[in-house]
């Protein structure tokens, strides 16, 4: 069968997305997609999907595996991981044309669906409780 793997990064966490040829199930470590936690955050999963419409993905299976970061920015990864999938399974196996359509309507909407943002943390230095933050200088 035809599949592309993709991955989809944000802060630590990485998410990995095998999408094939199947009939629109979108798994996330094994569970549904419509499973995620908090309302808000599914809203953000589900968004290259209601971006690109549902008969896109109907004769797709995605499945992602998730590890690293925190809840939200595996979110970001897991979207990301999506969005790039799609690009790459319809660039490999469909036509340029329909995949440059498609990456248009993702980077119209947010950049960071394809492309991953590289800000990460800076650690702290010695002389302050942070990366920037100087402790309070005091003259006695």
């Amino acid at each position: 069968s035809q599949s592309v793997q993709t991955f989809g990064r944000k802060k630590t966490a990485v998410a990995v997305a095998l999408v094939k040829t199947g009939n629109g199930g979108i798994k996330l470590n094994g569970c549904p997609l419509e499973l995620v936690q908090s309302e808000t955050l599914r809203s953000k999963v589900f968004e290259p999907v209601m971006l690109l419409g549902r008969n896109r993905f109907k004769n797709l299976d995605i499945k992602i595996r998730c590890r690293g970061g925190g809840h939200v920015s595996q979110i970001y990864a897991i979207r990301q991981a999506i969005s790039k999938g799609i690009v790459a399974f319809y660039q490999k196996f469909v036509d340029e044309q329909s995949k440059q359509q498609i990456k248009e309507v993702l980077i119209s909407y947010d950049r960071t669906l394809l492309v991953a943002d590289p800000r990460r943390c800076e650690p702290k230095k010695f002389g302050g409780r942070g990366a920037r933050a100087r402790f309070q200088k005091s003259y006695r």
